[in-house]
C-alpha cells in the first residue's frame, strides 16, 4: 500500500494533470450526436480543444459560452441561453453537456437554475437532452471530471426498466483508449452478452472517415442505449473512476456491480473471463486460452530486460495502476511514483509512496531510474536526464496512432510488455559496446540488472 504524499510546493511547474472541465468533456465525446459546452472563457475551451485535437488528430466538437469580463462580473445567463440555442440551430444535437470551469464556479453561478430557467423559456430546446456537470478546474483533475459526467449522464438520462438477462452496462474508464474499449467490447461480446459501453469512445474517436461531415459527435453511446441501460443485468467498471457511475446505475435499477481495477496483467483479465463466463453460462472461449498462452510466453521472452530496473511514472491514478502493476509483475521496482489527484488506486499500487504533484517533482526524484513513463510533456525531462521516455496517458501529441494503442486484454498487456522491453533492449544496445555482437548483449543483460 502506498503512502500518498502531496507536493507542498507553491506553484506547479512543469504540469502533470489536466483540468476537471477537460475530463468531463472526454467524457461527453463518447455519446453520439452530442457537443459538450464549457462554460467560461474562449481561452479555456481553446486550450482543451487544442489538447484532444492534437492528441487524437481529428477534429473535435468543443464550444464555449464565450465569458468575458462584464459577463463574469454580472453573470453569464445570457452567454449561456445564446450558446445553446445558437448550438441547436446549427447543430441540432440530440445531447448537450454544459461543463463549468473555475471561472464560473468562482463568482458563485446558479448554472443549474440557469438551464431550468432556459429550458422553460425555449421551446426549442425540448428536444435537446441538457447534462450539466459541476467541474471547477481549480481542484481535481481529468479522472475527477470524467467520473463527475458520467454520473451526471446516468442521473439525468437513465431510467428503471425491467432487467434484460443477457445485457450488461460497461463503465470504461478515462485511461482507457478507443483500441481499448473496443478490444473490451470483442471481449465482452464473445460471450454472447450485449453491453452497452458508456461512454464510447470507440465509436467516436476511433479515428475514421465518414462521408458525411457533423458538426457533433459522430458515434458512440446512442441516446436510446443510455435510457436502456437502466435493463442492464449487471454493470463492469474498469478502474475506481468508474465507481461512482456504477453505484449511480445500481441507485437507479438496483444493478450490480464490480469494478476492475485495472485490465493489464493477468490475473485482472482472469478474472473477467471467469465472471463473463458466469454471466453467460458459457465456458472460456478457446481463443483467449490461447492468448493467456502467448501472454505468459510474453512475460518470459521480456523480463530479462525488466527484471530489477528502476522506473519513474507519472500519471493518472488507474493509468499509474495499470502500467505501474504490470511493470511490478515484471521485476521492476517502483521507485518514483506521481499522480494527479487522490484515488483509491493508490491504496492498490506496489509502490512506497506516490507523490501528488507534478513533472518538476517527478525530474527531481527519477535521476537514478532507468525509464521514464508519462506523458508527452515529459520529453524535455527525458532528454534533460538523458533517460528513455515511454509515452502513456494523455496527451500524447508527438506520436500518431493514440487512439489505435491497446493496453488491455491479454492481447493489449503483451504488446505493452513488448513496447517496455523493446524500449530497454533499444536503450541497451545504443550503449553497449559496438564490437559487442548481439547475442553476447542479450547473454549479459539477462545475466545482470540493465543499467542506463
Amino acid at each position: 500500500m502506498a503512502i500518498v504524499i502531496q507536493s507542498e510546493k507553491a506553484c506547479t511547474v512543469n504540469p502533470l494533470k489536466t483540468s476537471q472541465p477537460l475530463g468531463a468533456s472526454f467524457a461527453a465525446m463518447g455519446l453520439d450526436a452530442c457537443m459538450p459546452v464549457l462554460h467560461g472563457s474562449q481561452g479555456c475551451t481553446s486550450f482543451a480543444l487544442v489538447l484532444l485535437t492534437r492528441h487524437f488528430k481529428e477534429a473535435i466538437p468543443l464550444q464555449t459560452t464565450a465569458m468575458d469580463e462584464i459577463s463574469a462580473v454580472l453573470g453569464g445567463y445570457d452567454n449561456v441561453e445564446t450558446a445553446l440555442l445558437n448550438i441547436r440551430k446549427r447543430e441540432a444535437p440530440r445531447i448537450i453537456v454544459v461543463c463549468s470551469t473555475g471561472l464560473t464556479e468562482t463568482n458563485g453561478e446558479d448554472l443549474e437554475g440557469h438551464l431550468r430557467a432556459i429550458r422553460k423559456g425555449d421551446p426549442e430546446l425540448f428536444n435537446t437532452e441538457i447534462v450539466y456537470v459541476s467541474t471547477p478546474d481549480y481542484v481535481g483533475a481529468f479522472e475527477d471530471g470524467y467520473s463527475k459526467a458520467v454520473v451526471e449522464i446516468v442521473m439525468a438520462l437513465v431510467k428503471p426498466l425491467p432487467a434484460i438477462y443477457r445485457q450488461i452496462s460497461v463503465l470504461p474508464g478515462s485511461h482507457l483508449s478507443p483500441r481499448d474499449v473496443e478490444e473490451l467490447r470483442l471481449i465482452v461480446e464473445s460471450f454472447g452478452l450485449d453491453p452497452i459501453i458508456l461512454p464510447d469512445i470507440s465509436g467516436s474517436l476511433d479515428g475514421h472517415l465518414d462521408s458525411e461531415w457533423r458538426g457533433v459527435t459522430q458515434g458512440g453511446t446512442t441516446l436510446e442505449q443510455i435510457r436502456a441501460a437502466g435493463a442492464s443485468s449487471f454493470t463492469i467498471g474498469i478502474g475506481e473512476q468508474t465507481r461512482a457511475g456504477a453505484r449511480a446505475l445500481q441507485e437507479i435499477g438496483g444493478t450490480p456491480f464490480e469494478i476492475f481495477e485495472r485490465l493489464t496483467g493477468l490475473e485482472p483479465n482472469d478474472r473477467l473471463l471467469r465472471l463473463l463466463a458466469q454471466l453467460s453460462g458459457r465456458g472460456i472461449p478457446e481463443k483467449y486460452r490461447r492468448q493467456r498462452d502467448q501472454l505468459l510466453d510474453a512475460m518470459l521472452d521480456s523480463h530479462f530486460y525488466t527484471g530489477g530496473i528502476k522506473v519513474a511514472i507519472g500519471a493518472d491514478p488507474d493509468m499509474l495502476l495499470s502500467v505501474g502493476s504490470l511493470l511490478h509483475e515484471l521485476g521492476a521496482e517502483l521507485s518514483v511514483c506521481v499522480s494527479t489527484t487522490a484515488s483509491p488506486a493508490h491504496a492498490l499500487l506496489p509502490a512506497s509512496e506516490v507523490v501528488l504533484g507534478d513533472l518538476e517533482d517527478m525530474e527531481r526524484a527519477a535521476g537514478n531510474c532507468d525509464v521514464l513513463i508519462t506523458h508527452s510533456h515529459g520529453r524535455q525531462m527525458a532528454a534533460r536526464l538523458g533517460k528513455p521516455l515511454m509515452r502513456v496517458g494523455f496527451p500524447v501529441f508527438d506520436r500518431v496512432g493514440n487512439a489505435h494503442r491497446c493496453q488491455i486484454g491479454y492481447r493489449g498487456t503483451m504488446d505493452l510488455i513488448f513496447e517496455i522491453a523493446n524500449l530497454m533492449l533499444e536503450r541497451i544496445q545504443f550503449r553497449a559496446p559496438t564490437n559487442w555482437p548481439l547475442s553476447t548483449i542479450n547473454t549479459h543483460r539477462a545475466a545482470e540488472t540493465p543499467v542506463i
